[in-house]
């Protein structure tokens, strides 16, 4: 009997084992940028956004995401941040395009009321020629941040030249995946084309 339970305990627990397996080799969903990540998978990160581009035209984010993109979210009156964060954003599109990857740096501003599509458009021109601008109504940013998980705040001040203190990560978007993974503001510019590539090849 002692015998008996033993084996049948053995047998239960080498199916449950080749069930788990089964399971997971073909009922559970595959990561296929599981080698890619660098941070958190996508969960509840990202998704739809309505803005408006330099051009003063309505964009979604179908409009906006046609191929490998970093998402930046910041101001244009930043002193030192949003610029070299963008600029290091520009240098990896440069090196993925060496590879044979096109990628494209998006800004989207969390200060829209100095931010009008004009200043956008003049910011991405600068940072390089592929960059695009967006800004939109204090709602319209508002929703794109939240959707991101971004952190902004305008500091109290009593003219034109406040401060936002906001966050600085960058995102990797896809073309019908959406956020895959977030890079961090000390990565280089190497890292940045690295991690892009990774998941446009793995897509």
């Amino acid at each position: 009997m002692v015998r008996f339970a033993a084996l049948t305990a053995g047998t239960l627990a080498l199916a449950g084992i080749l069930g788990t397996v089964w399971y997971t080799q073909f009922r559970a969903p595959q990561d296929v940028f599981a080698a890619c990540r660098t941070g958190v998978a996508g969960g509840d990160i990202g998704g739809p956004f309505t803005l408006v581009n330099g051009q003063g035209e309505t964009v979604t984010d179908q409009d906006v995401i046609t191929e490998p993109s970093i998402l930046y979210f910041g101001y244009t009156f930043c002193p030192d941040v949003c610029p070299l964060d963008m600029f290091r954003n520009a240098e990896a599109v440069d090196l993925l395009a060496e590879e044979g990857v096109s990628a494209t740096p998006v800004f989207i501003t969390v200060d829209p009321a100095r931010d009008t599509p004009e200043v956008v458009a003049e910011f991405a021109d600068v940072m390089h020629p592929k960059a695009i601008g967006l800004t939109g109504t204090p709602e319209q940013t508002d929703a794109a941040s939240k959707a991101y998980r971004t952190y902004y705040r305008a500091q109290p001040a009593e003219d034109e030249f406040y401060l936002v203190d906001h966050s600085t990560f960058s995102y990797v978007v896809l073309p019908e995946h959406g956020f895959v993974d977030f890079i961090r503001r000390e990565a280089t510019p190497e890292q940045v084309a690295e991690t892009v590539a990774c998941f446009a090849n793995a897509a």
